[in-house]
């Protein structure tokens, strides 16, 4: 092959021991070409002298090379499992793991009929905005409209949507955070080469990358497609972090970027700050920062770019059920303080009160009313929290101005942190700022002689020590009886707690009051974020139940609902969001159970939790049923909160040691809850109005589900995998051993031959142990090998490190499949390691007369519109395995079967043995006949007439997603086009032989 003209996209050439596809590109120098099994990572410019003709052509029919039924079926599924490179018009489905709800497609179709992307996907929290956000990106990357791609998102999201992306999506992520950014750097060849021009796929830490050294250098190299994770964290009216966020978002979305696409992501877009959401938009679009959403007009400018789903608008879609849990049953755990631990409350607020007044009864200006509240918030949490807040004395210091003292006690008191995020949040405050050593009258001083502020604290932390424990905490009471009725009832609770010492005391005595019953763990803050989900993967692997402790870094991104059913609110959020986010991490789709639980603990001494749980945290959720929407509290509850504070701190004048204090009859309370509340509706009434339009229910994904059902069966059954990965092994000598307990089997890696055993990452050394190596190692990055000679896969994801998911993009069973594929068509290798053949001959009672089987492999050369009107159409080529069939009369005339028939073929199965001698003659009958004008010119015409499918599916799919209408996505539609790219290859032969009815079968059929 010398003429440029032999190298069209598409033609299929034979270069350096294996068959490449070539690739747009090519020159008369040099031959751009992809690998036939679909691996992009391994595109290579060859040499015109190195291109030969395909290597494995038409089947030969060699004495004793006809296999079986079982060969055929393991080549079909191996030529499945193999192509990644769908002509399909989603693109992407052909290479993930995971099949997508069809409500999950809606923003696909969206981001269809936009170019460059630019959506906002504000679903509710649990319906899979991940997915959704993801699917979009690598359909992007599958269509050739991105190369590389990038998520922003908080450092303990980092690792979950590393996880997603590898195994849901076949990608193999790189996480930029400050522990890993100098190596990566590092370990590019090139140094003035970026990280994120080195690695396709990136997670980044969104705080890292804002800081002003990098930030510059981010936006020159930021990828083509970037997906902001908790989008609503980078606008606002927030402080100096949240502006720098702000700040890069703005500068990437710059419209001046227009190859640059744009997904946020987002379960709370509407933070009822109206500046706040005009700032989310217009990062899509500078016009959409000014729109009024309550004009028609301006809503339907908005829809294109937004979608928002409730989960009642999607519980049923398209006569697709999604198994949400039907219900969540809440109840409150009351208790009551014990007589010590009261006492000591009541201390502590006199104090703290006397503090703020000083000593003339006045507003003591040098202390902070937001410091003394969060004292309190800790004292109630736990005596762990109160005394570890007690000695810190570090949120405030007497340094601090009363400025910086108002601002950080602000955020410490009513969770307002800059960023929204968890991160952070978990830490105990210091204490009240060390004052002059002046004689402080401190109630019920513990040692006669002692003065000032630094002792009397301390007093006050060696009580809360003597305090902890079952026997004087009724907090701690009541939550242990609730966890064991939970574990009698079945259900695995999360106890979320705000402070760290609070969580480590609370799984402390846990442990010791449980027992064996059940497995213990706390997750805090002070483990490192890719360190938390492996703590909970951890609990969640032993046996029996299991108490998972955790504070609010947990609350959101973390999937939870495989293993717990039930959380419970040991410390209140004064964040109503929180508690939605906190439940949402089990109820949420994919949770098992029908009925989740929610419980609060909470006293009924000191009216505080009460009053928050009414004021701010039962009025959202009234107002989320009310309206069907979870609009934020205005300006986060601070007048209600400052109310609060100056009615317990300044006003409060009941009698010494009394703990219960009447908010309601407060004037400057009741204004300030009546205020805040009139606003929160009415900015949810707002919002309802115009909710309908955003959930797309207009979408026609209806229309597209003949593609959807047609890309089922070309990829088959996620069990057809399991069935391949077995029966291969089975033939390959390494018997797999099934583990019912773990949904999975493990097979031996030692029988398996050495080129399989190397694609595999094993290969033998000095010293005989597995050693991890070959394009598996690449592939399966992060997936440490055991020491074990065991292959070991599971049914489900997640999998641990080192096994593998039964799934047709896991590294190992794509190596599989490619090794069968390759193997079938090297009959030079020994029969015992080639189990899939291109020829074979059955007998069976499906067919009454000879029937033959082709299982052929089309490419065609797929062209989809520019960027712009002006820019040159995107070729791309894509393959589709197809089977074929004719039936052979009497007198020899050749019947094709319709595809009905011919899918009916490949359930048959063998009823007796075929003799060598006429399996050898059958094979070479077909194998001859496949010369046949007829046959060749029928071949073609399948081809073109899969050619003219496809591209009604193209145009059907992009129609649907709303762009008929439209001039220029009419005109766009029009210019997609499919062709066939040469004759197909022809790579399984298969004859079906009549078995007469009364023959019995013999031992073990068609063996």
């Amino acid at each position: 092959m010398s003429a440029t003209t032999d190298w069209a996209p598409g033609t299929l050439v034979r270069a350096r021991d294996r068959d490449w596809v070539v690739l747009p590109g090519s020159t008369a120098n040099l031959v751009l070409a992809q690998p036939l099994d679909g691996d992009r990572e391994f595109v290579a410019a060859l040499f015109p002298d190195e291109v030969r003709e395909p290597g494995f052509g038409r089947p030969r029919a060699l004495p004793g090379e006809a296999g079986d039924f079982a060969s055929a079926s393991l080549l079909r599924t191996a030529l499945r499992i193999a192509s990644t490179a769908g002509a399909g018009p989603f693109r992407s489905l052909n290479a993930v793991a995971v099949e997508p709800r069809r409500y999950q497609l809606v923003p696909l179709m969206m981001a269809l009929r936009m170019d460059p992307v630019r959506l906002l996907i504000g679903d509710d929290v649990g319906i899979g905005k991940t997915v959704e956000s993801a699917l979009i990106a690598k359909e992007l990357m599958e269509q050739g409209s991105a190369r590389n791609m990038t998520v922003l998102c908080s450092p303990s999201l980092a690792e979950q949507w590393q996880r997603e992306l590898r195994d849901k999506f076949g990608m193999d992520p790189e996480l930029v955070l400050p522990s890993t950014a100098a190596r990566l750097q590092k370990a590019i060849d090139d140094p003035h080469r970026s990280i994120f021009d080195h690695y396709p796929v990136t997670v980044v830490s969104t705080d890292f990358i804002k800081q002003d050294e990098r930030r510059d250098a981010f936006r020159r190299h930021c990828p083509d497609v970037l997906i902001v994770d908790e989008a609503h964290t980078c606008v606002g009216t927030g402080g100096n972090e949240q502006q720098k966020r702000y700040e890069l978002l703005s500068a990437l979305a710059d419209r001046t970027e227009r190859d640059r696409h744009l997904i946020l992501v987002t379960a709370t877009p509407h933070s009822g700050d109206p500046q706040a959401f005009a700032k989310l938009t217009g990062l899509l679009d500078p016009s959409l920062r000014t729109l009024d959403t309550t004009r028609s007009a301006d809503r339907d400018k908005l829809a294109r770019h937004f979608v928002q789903r409730r989960r009642h608008d999607i519980k049923r879609y398209l006569d697709q059920d999604t198994p949400f849990p039907e219900d969540r049953d809440t109840q409150d755990a009351l208790y009551r303080l014990d007589a010590d631990y009261a006492r000591f409350v009541a201390d502590i607020l006199a104090h703290t009160r006397q503090q703020v007044r000083g000593p003339g009864g006045d507003h003591h200006q040098r202390m902070s009313w937001w410091t003394a509240l969060t004292l309190l918030r800790c004292v109630l949490s736990s005596p762990a929290a109160a005394a570890a807040t007690l000695r810190a004395r570090s949120l405030i210091a007497a340094t601090r101005t009363p400025a910086e003292a108002d601002k950080l006690g602000r955020a410490a008191a009513f969770e307002l942190a800059d960023d929204e995020t968890a991160e952070g949040m978990d830490v105990v405050p210091g204490s009240l700022p060390s004052l002059p050593d002046e004689d402080v009258a401190t109630p019920q001083t513990p040692r006669e002689g002692r003065t000032g502020e630094a002792e009397a604290l301390t007093d006050f932390a060696d009580r809360a020590d003597a305090l902890a424990g079952p026997a004087t905490d009724a907090k701690l009471r009541t939550l242990v009886d609730r966890v064991k009725r939970q574990l009698v009832d079945g259900y695995d609770p999360i106890v979320f707690c705000h402070y760290i010492p609070t969580a480590e005391y609370v799984a402390r005595h846990l442990k010791e009051e449980l027992g064996r019953s059940a497995s213990v763990e706390a997750v805090t803050g002070t483990l490192h974020p890719d360190a938390r989900q492996a703590r909970v993967d951890e609990l969640t692997a032993r046996r029996g139940r299991h108490v998972l402790v955790a504070t609010d870094c947990l609350s959101e991104g973390v999937n939870l609902q495989e293993h717990f059913g039930a959380v419970i609110h040991y410390d209140l959020s004064w964040n109503p969001t929180r508690h939605l986010q906190r439940a949402g991490r089990v109820d949420r789709f994919g949770q098992p159970r029908r009925r989740v639980r929610e419980i609060t603990v909470y006293d009924t001494d000191t009216g505080i939790d009460g009053l928050v749980l009414k004021v701010l945290i039962q009025k959202h959720k009234d107002i989320a049923d009310q309206t069907g929407v979870a609009v934020l509290v205005p300006d986060q509850g601070r007048g209600v909160l400052e109310a609060l504070a100056s009615a317990l701190l300044l006003r409060g004048g009941q009698p010494e040691g009394q703990l219960t204090l009447d908010f309601e009859d407060d004037p400057d309370f009741g204004r300030a809850r009546e205020a805040l509340h009139k606003e929160w509706e009415s900015a949810a009434e707002r919002e309802s109005k115009v909710l309908t339009k955003f959930a797309h229910i207009g979408l026609r994904p209806e229309e597209v589900e003949a593609e959807l059902d047609a890309l089922r069966q070309a990829l088959g059954d996620p069990g057809d995998i399991a069935t391949f990965t077995r029966e291969s092994l089975a033939q390959l000598g390494a018997q797999p051993i099934g583990d019912a307990r773990d949904r999975g089997f493990k097979a031996p890696v030692d029988p398996l031959p050495t080129g399989l055993k190397h694609a595999l990452g094993f290969y033998e050394d000095a010293d005989q142990t597995a050693a991890p190596g070959g394009a598996a190692k690449a592939k399966a990055k992060g997936r440490a090998r055991t020491a074990a000679r065991d292959l070991v896969f599971r049914e489900d994801f997640p999998v641990a490190r080192g096994e593998h998911a039964l799934s047709r993009t896991d590294p190992a069973v794509r190596a599989l499949a490619r090794y069968l594929l390759d193997a079938a068509v090297d009959t030079g290798l020994p029969p015992e390691e080639r189990p899939a053949r291109r020829l074979g001959v059955i007998r069976t009672r499906a067919v009454d007369r000879r029937t033959v089987l082709l299982l052929a492999r089309y490419r065609f050369r797929l062209t989809l519109p520019g960027r712009t009107a002006s820019d040159d159409p995107r070729v791309l080529i894509a393959d589709d395995a197809q089977v074929l069939a004719w039936r052979t009369s009497d007198d020899g005339d050749r019947t094709w079967l319709s595809d009905e028939e011919t899918a009916a073929l490949l359930t048959a199965t063998p009823d007796l043995n075929t003799l060598p001698a006429l399996r050898d003659q059958q094979a070479a009958r077909a194998a001859a006949e496949l010369d046949d004008d007829e046959i060749n010119d029928h071949l073609r015409a399948r081809g073109q007439l899969l050619a003219d499918r496809l591209r009604e599916a193209h145009q059907r799919v992009r129609e649907a997603a709303g762009q008929r209408g439209r001039e220029r996505g009419a005109a766009a539609v029009r210019r997609i086009d499919v062709q066939p790219s040469g004759d197909p290859d022809l790579l399984g032969v298969y004859v079906y032989l009549g078995a007469p009815a009364a023959q019995q079968p013999a031992p073990g059929g068609d063996r």
